[in-house]
C-alpha cells in the first residue's frame, strides 16, 4: 500500500479522526479487515459482517502493529482511552473512496493501466493468467483468489504501490449497477467481458439483467473493450463501448482467435493461439498447450492473451507464457493423483448451470476409454447457489446432462442438490448409477466405500455447499480443513 497519514486517510473518506493527536505524521503502508494480518503501521479496517464485527476486534488489531482504524463508531481501550481512528458512517463506502484515492495517485506517480475483467464465469482464472503475462512486463498488483466486489476491489487496490504499472481488478456483480460502481472507483483503461451465464440470477432477476450489468465495464473502459465473440450476450454489448473492440475467441472473425481447439488425454487444451488482422487478411500463430484442465479453458486464456496484448505485450511473448501454465488458485479443475490410481478433480470453488456443463463435460472426456483402460467417471455435485426461482429447473437439467454424458456414477449431496438427484433419475439413471445423499459425511463414507482404482471423480458445487473441502479430503491433501 502507499504510504498515507491519518489526516490523508480522513481527507479521503470525508472522515472524522479521533484518538490521533498528530495526524499529519502519524503514517501507514498496509490496510486489512482482518485483524490477523496486521503489521507495523497498518490501518485497521473494522468492517461489520454478517456474523461478527470488526469493532470486536479493534483492540487485537492494534495489538498486533495497527496504528490506526477506520471504524463506524468511537470504541475505547481497557483503560477508556479512545482508539486511534477514523470514523465514518459506512466503513465500505469509504474503503471505496479511499481505493479512488489510492487509484488517483499511482497514477499521477507513474504510467498505469488498469485493466478490469467481469463476466459469469472464469473471471478468477482470466486474472491469474493475465497477472502471470503483465509481471513479465512490469510491477503488476491483482486480487487475491476471488476478491471481486465491492470489499474485494478496495483490498486489491491496497495492496498496489505507487510504481505499480498494472493494475488488474476483478469485478463481481450482485445487482444491476454494481460493476458501474466499481468502475467509479477505479476508472478502467481495459474492459473484459468474458461471458454472460445465470450466476446469482435470482438475485438480478434474468440473465438479461446481468447481461446488462456485466455491460456496464464495456460502457465504462476509456482505452480498449474485449469482447468475447463467440457470446451473443457479450457481443452485442459493442454497441455500448466507449472505446475501440478487440474480439476474442473460436470465431473467425475474432482479432484473437483459438484455432484447431483439442484436448490431451488429461483434459489440457490444445490450441493454435492466432493475431487475424483483418486489414490485411494475414495471420499469425503459436502452438499453445495449457496446463489447465477442460476445454471451456480456452475463453479464459483468449481473454488473458487479448488483454496483455492491449496492454503492450507482444503475442509471441503471451504465447510462450501461456503454454505449459497451470491454475493459480485453488478449487479450480485442481487435479490430484491419489497413490491408489484415483483421479481427483476439484472444481467445486464456484458453480452455475454453465460451469457445470462444461466440467462434466471434461469428466466426461477424461474418462473415455482409450488403450484398453477402464475408467469411471465419478460426479459429487452439490448445490448451484443463487439461482431464484430458476433453482429447480437448472438442478434437474443439471441432472439430466449427467445421463446424456453417459457419467458412470453421481453422488448428489444436500438438500438443495436434490432436484439434481431427481432430474438424473427421470431421465432414466436408476440407483445404481445416481445416488443422493444429504451431507457431506454422508457422502465422504460412499465415496470411502464405493471409489476403485482408475476412477475419476469430479467435485463440484456453489462454494457456500462446502463440497470443496470434501473434495480435498477426499483427495488426501494434508491441508484439508
Amino acid at each position: 500500500m502507499i504510504a498515507l497519514t491519518a489526516a490523508e486517510i480522513a481527507s479521503a473518506v470525508g472522515g472524522r479522526l479521533r484518538g490521533v493527536p498528530a495526524p499529519e505524521s502519524l503514517t501507514v503502508t498496509h490496510a486489512d479487515t482482518d485483524s490477523r494480518s496486521m503489521r507495523a503501521d497498518s490501518l485497521f479496517i473494522a468492517k461489520p459482517g454478517e456474523t461478527t464485527d470488526g469493532h470486536l476486534f479493534i483492540d487485537s488489531a492494534l495489538e498486533a502493529g495497527a496504528v490506526l482504524v477506520l471504524a463506524e463508531r468511537d470504541t475505547q481501550s481497557g483503560a477508556g482511552d479512545p482508539h486511534p481512528a477514523v470514523i465514518v458512517d459506512d466503513v465500505v463506502t469509504a474503503m471505496g473512496s479511499l481505493a479512488s484515492e489510492i487509484v488517483r495517485r499511482i497514477r499521477a506517480h507513474s504510467e498505469t493501466t488498469v485493466i478490469g475483467i467481469t463476466g459469469s464465469a472464469g473471471k478468477t482464472t482470466a486474472k491469474d493468467l493475465l497477472k502471470t503475462l503483465l509481471e513479465a512486463e512490469g510491477p503488476t498488483a491483482a486480487p487475491q483468489g476471488s476478491y471481486n466486489g465491492e470489499v474485494g476491489v478496495p483490498l486489491t487496490i491496497f495492496t498496489a504501490e505507487l510504481g505499480t504499472r498494472y493494475l488488474v481488478v476483478e469485478m463481481g456483480a450482485d445487482a444491476p449497477g454494481n460493476i458501474a460502481q466499481l468502475c467509479e472507483m477505479v476508472r478502467p483503461d481495459i474492459g473484459v467481458v468474458l461471458m454472460v451465464g445465470s450466476a446469482h440470477a435470482g438475485k438480478f432477476g434474468g440473465a438479461d439483467r446481468i447481461a446488462r450489468t456485466k455491460g456496464e465495464l464495456a460502457e465504462c473502459a476509456s482505452a480498449h473493450v474485449i469482447l468475447n465473440a463467440d457470446d451473443t450476450q457479450v457481443a452485442a454489448m459493442a454497441e455500448r463501448a466507449a472505446a475501440p473492440v478487440t474480439w476474442f475467441g473460436e470465431s473467425p472473425d475474432a482479432e484473437i482467435q483459438a484455432q484447431d481447439v483439442i484436448t490431451d488425454a488429461a483434459g489440457h487444451p490444445i490450441f493454435t493461439l492466432a493475431h487475424h488482422d483483418s486489414d490485411s487478411a494475414s495471420s499469425e500463430g503459436w502452438r499453445i498447450t495449457s496446463g489447465l484442465t477442460g476445454a471451456h479453458h480456452v475463453t479464459n486464456l483468449l481473454a488473458a492473451a487479448a488483454a496483455a496484448h492491449r496492454a503492450g505485450a507482444d503475442l509471441q511473448s503471451i504465447a510462450a507464457a501461456l503454454d505449459g501454465l497451470g491454475p493459480a488458485s485453488r478449487w479450480r479443475m485442481e487435479r490430484t493423483e491419489r497413490a491408489d490410481g484415483v483421479t481427483i478433480i476439484n472444481d467445486a470453488y464456484n458453480a452455475n448451470p454453465e460451469s457445470m456443463r462444461e466440467a462434466l463435460k471434461t469428466l466426461a472426456r477424461l474418462a473415455r476409454p482409450e488403450e484398453g483402460q477402464d475408467r469411471r467417471a465419478v460426479a459429487v455435485l452439490g448445490a448451484m447457489l443463487e439461482l431464484g426461482a430458476e433453482h429447480n429447473i437448472a438442478h434437474i437439467r443439471t441432472g439430466e446432462t449427467v445421463v446424456r454424458l453417459n457419467i458412470d456414477q453421481t453422488l448428489v449431496v444436500g438438500d438443495d442438490a436434490y432436484p439434481l438427484y431427481r432430474g438424473a433419475v427421470a431421465e432414466g439413471s436408476w440407483n445404481e448409477e445416481a445416488h443422493w445423499v444429504p451431507t457431506a459425511e454422508e457422502a465422504e463414507a460412499w465415496l470411502r466405500e464405493n471409489l476403485r482404482p482408475g476412477d475419476i471423480v469430479l467435485f463440484k458445487s456453489s462454494n457456500g455447499a462446502g463440497l470443496r473441502l470434501l473434495g480435498d479430503r477426499v483427495a488426501g491433501r494434508k491441508d484439508a480443513e
